[in-house]
């Protein structure tokens, strides 16, 4: 694996050269962004650049999480060559799934669509949730998944646990409910959203505002741009993605 990243590494120094392989593993391994503070290469815009060029080599790219915080990710082109291009495919399992391109089961990719539906979509779409992130949202009820699936009880909690255990989503404390006090288990989107490059948000937040809220507004405008793509696409100019 060395020899492959030869060209970029050959004429550093072996202090940058470590500090160089060490943050590619942080940001290929870690589960969570890596801070800048706890990797020196990616504090420096020159050794951060060789860090992206290692990346390219074998299909990734960085993709940054935050202020002084960073990831890896399937570069976008890599992952349409990975995938059907669909929400099911591109999204959660061409950048997110270890090893890309081995699709979840049915069950974990319905599960996991309601999870971003009520976590992240759907809250989008009523203005109570802004910017791109699929980390943050409306934590979903282990309740309110069962309401909304026809999976008996204890199979959506298996599909609940795999999803966890692949970084998909996260257990965070239910919302009391008034008259209620008491705290139950509840879903959000897990630390592989991190991976998700700009464009794969984008596109994401797209299919789920068309699956949580094909009537509003903000859907109609995404079906006008994509007809409107698609006629220039076939008209023989270049296709655009606008943000």
């Amino acid at each position: 694996m060395t020899s492959l990243f030869e060209p970029v590494l050959a004429d550093l120094s072996e202090r940058h050269r470590d500090e160089i392989l060490a943050a590619f593993a942080a940001v290929e391994n870690s589960p969570e962004p890596v801070p800048e503070a706890v990797a020196t290469a990616l504090r420096d815009a020159t050794l951060r650049r060789s860090v992206e060029e290692m990346l390219n080599l074998i299909g990734r790219t960085l993709v940054r999480a935050g202020a002084g915080r960073w990831t890896s990710g399937y570069r976008d082109d890599i992952a349409s060559q990975l995938t059907t291009g669909r929400l099911t495919g591109a999204q959660l399992t061409g950048q997110l799934t270890e090893g890309g391109g081995h699709a979840l089961p049915v069950t974990d990719r319905a599960v996991l669509t309601l999870v971003l539906i009520h976590s992240v979509a759907i809250p989008r779409t009523e203005g109570t949730l802004t910017g791109d992130t699929w980390v943050e949202g409306t934590p979903t009820p282990v309740e309110e998944l069962q309401r909304r699936t026809q999976l008996p009880r204890g199979e959506l909690r298996q599909s609940l646990g795999r999803l966890r255990a692949a970084g998909l989503v996260r257990v965070v404390p239910a919302r009391p409910r008034p008259g209620n006090g008491a705290q139950g288990t509840a879903y959000l989107p897990g630390p592989q959203f991190h991976r998700l490059t700009e464009a794969a948000r984008r596109r994401l937040q797209e299919e789920l505002i068309l699956a949580a809220g094909p009537g509003t507004p903000l859907a109609a405008a995404i079906r006008r741009r994509r007809t409107h793509q698609s006629r220039t696409h076939q008209n023989g100019a270049p296709e655009k993605e606008h943000s």
